[in-house]
């Protein structure tokens, strides 16, 4: 058995900047890697069966982004390997933190490895563009600025942070937020280089908001802490963030955490862990 890691993501902006024809949203982002992670354990089978051993309650196994992962990298690789799969769950599902598309990744990146098959990079990214606008990012390896639906990715130098992330008992249908007729859908377009992600906003914020008043709450004991460098919610929610500049500042807001409400502490990352996993 074998392990790895599935890291979460950041999203440190988000514009909704256009509507494509066939109705998928244009973005602009900045993607950014935090040290919480999903665990992932891998054992190699010699017949093609592909089975999940921690089945996620509510999630049916052939839904589950680990197993479409695989499956599709066996179909187009015209593989006859097989390999079960043990996940632990640690990033929220529904959150806004990218956990099922980093599992997919870190499925893909793992499997192209141990079956063999030395895809390279931008191979890998096609195949998870579909299966989900996030998967990309993840196997990309780096933060990053990213456009259309999230997958024309540009490596971006952050500077080094600690983040406070809070965690809302509700999970955000990001569907039904895309579809909401209050979503403002034209803004600018941003330039990079050069700007700065904390001169953004997140554009679904003010929708999700009005669904979920629990997220706003959170946001607004975010904004009325000290020395925060920005205050966000990540990606379509229900996860919300503050930035720090070291570690002593978010474990100090950390611990001025209201009973009710949950979160974690952790360090932002310059790279994925598996991001020299490939080699180019």
């Amino acid at each position: 058995m074998q392990t790895f890691l599935a890291p979460a993501k950041l999203n440190l902006f988000l514009h909704v900047v256009g509507r494509r024809k066939d109705g998928y949203h244009l973005l602009q982002t900045v993607f950014r890697f935090i040290d919480f992670s999903d665990q992932l354990s891998f054992v190699l089978r010699d017949d093609s069966v592909i089975k999940l051993r921690t089945p996620t309650p509510g999630v049916p196994e052939e839904n589950n982004l680990c197993v479409r992962a695989a499956k599709l990298l066996q179909q187009r690789s015209y593989i006859n390997l097989g390999v079960e799969i043990f996940l632990e769950k640690r990033i929220p599902m529904g959150g806004g933190l990218g956990g099922g598309s980093s599992d997919a990744a870190t499925t893909l990146l793992v499997l192209n490895r141990l079956w063999g098959l030395n895809w390279k990079r931008a191979r890998l990214m096609e195949l998870g563009l579909e299966l989900g606008a996030d998967v990309p990012i993840f196997v990309y390896g780096e933060n990053a600025f990213a456009e259309g639906v999230g997958e024309k990715l540009s490596s971006i130098a952050l500077p080094p942070a600690w983040y406070l992330v809070l965690t809302p008992s509700v999970h955000v249908s990001t569907g039904q937020i895309f579809s909401s007729k209050e979503l403002t859908r034209n803004t600018n377009p941003i330039t990079i280089p050069p700007f700065s992600p904390w001169q953004g906003r997140n554009d679904l914020e003010t929708v999700v908001c009005q669904m979920y008043p629990v997220v706003a709450r959170y946001l607004q004991w975010l904004k009325q802490l000290n020395n925060t460098t920005l205050v966000a919610m990540s990606g379509s929610g229900a996860c919300v963030f503050a930035e720090f500049a070291n570690e002593r500042a978010a474990k100090d807001a950390f611990q001025q955490l209201p009973d009710g409400m949950s979160g974690f502490v952790a360090k932002g990352l310059t790279y994925h862990p598996l991001q020299k996993f490939l080699e180019e």
